[in-house]
């Protein structure tokens, strides 16, 4: 018995720590979508041009290997299609629209701020619906989080706030929530990379409708792309947009918060905000302010407090065949 629940305690923590480097690595992912993106938009590209390449051709690499991971079993896509649609429209398409526009009304530090409150929303969410109340640790973490992501973002000068634009980026929040709970969610029995597929497929049809109806302007050149003096050709930084910060980025993510749960993922991916600023200094030559790196370890520190408030409850031992019930025992 002792050797059994050993060796449950022991996967727990594998699971733990697979989870957190798959979310690691999705979060170095999606901070390198903002370098690469401006690159592109100093060529020529509009916003929307670029998330909607993004969107498509990481559709397009994940299409087929999610209905492969399907094995057949197409009933799974029919009973959680209202989680599909969510998905893809709230977290893929109307976290990257909101985004878009509230970076139109305001300073893109104050929105990507604003947009990252998503965690203390999914914790929030978690308390008032499935009564999942946050320890105290887990409050201290998010409030040194949020205290380093305010010196990451050097917003502590103040900014001129508009209203609008606060309601877009407050869009954006809702969006990067519904990324973070949907894809911890295993009651539907999707394989990560089916919701994945399915959540791009739905987004970049969305972004697609939208640059059709002139809701998103829709701008691309082919003029060559420049990053801190190196020239590159335009495909690359598109090829590197769809399968390195959305494909790669959004498997990892959905395994990561299928092995963490909603809450510890979405504070590891506060990541993301770190890495943007470590890839806009070797990309475009934008090197962080002494301020900007002390939030950067403000936000680690955070995440390592969530994971602590986390306490055990990720390596729960579920009861054992031989402590159950004989009623519950399935028959032989």
């Amino acid at each position: 018995m002792a050797t059994m629940t050993h060796d449950r305690l022991v996967a727990g923590r594998s699971g733990t720590t697979t989870g957190l480097a798959f979310a690691v690595a999705s979060a170095v992912s999606f901070g390198l979508s903002g370098a690469l993106a401006r690159g592109l938009l100093d060529a020529g590209w509009t916003a929307g041009a670029a998330v909607s390449a993004r969107i498509a051709i990481a559709a397009l690499v994940l299409v087929v290997p999610g209905a492969l991971a399907l094995r057949g079993r197409w009933h799974l896509v029919r009973d959680s299609r209202l989680t599909v649609l969510t998905y893809g429209i709230a977290a893929v398409a109307g976290a990257q629209l909101c985004y878009f526009y509230a970076v139109s009304y305001m300073q893109v530090g104050v929105a990507l701020l604003i947009e990252y409150t998503a965690p203390v929303a999914v914790v929030m969410w978690l308390w008032l619906r499935h009564g999942s109340r946050p320890t105290r640790l887990t409050v201290v973490g998010a409030v040194i989080a949020a205290l380093g992501l305010v010196l990451v973002l050097d917003v502590v000068s103040g900014a001129d706030l508009s209203t609008t634009g606060v309601l877009w980026a407050l869009g954006a929040m809702v969006g990067a929530a519904t990324y973070f709970v949907i894809g911890a969610d295993t009651e539907n029995g999707l394989p990560p990379i089916s919701l994945a597929a399915a959540g791009l497929v739905v987004g970049g049809v969305v972004l697609l409708a939208a640059g059709w109806l002139g809701v998103l302007p829709m701008r691309a050149t082919t003029a060559d792309v420049v990053y801190d003096s190196r020239v590159v050709v335009w495909w690359v930084p598109v090829l590197a947009l769809g399968l390195v910060t959305a494909a790669f980025a959004y498997v990892t993510g959905i395994a990561a918060g299928r092995r963490l749960g909603s809450r510890l993922s979405s504070f590891v991916a506060l990541l993301e905000v770190l890495m943007a600023l470590v890839f806009a200094w070797v990309l475009l030559g934008e090197l962080p302010r002494t301020v900007q790196m002390l939030g950067g370890v403000l936000v680690l520190a955070g995440v390592v407090v969530v994971k602590l408030g986390e306490g055990t409850s990720a390596l729960a031992v579920e009861p054992l065949p031989e402590e159950q019930d004989l009623s519950e025992r399935p028959a032989s």
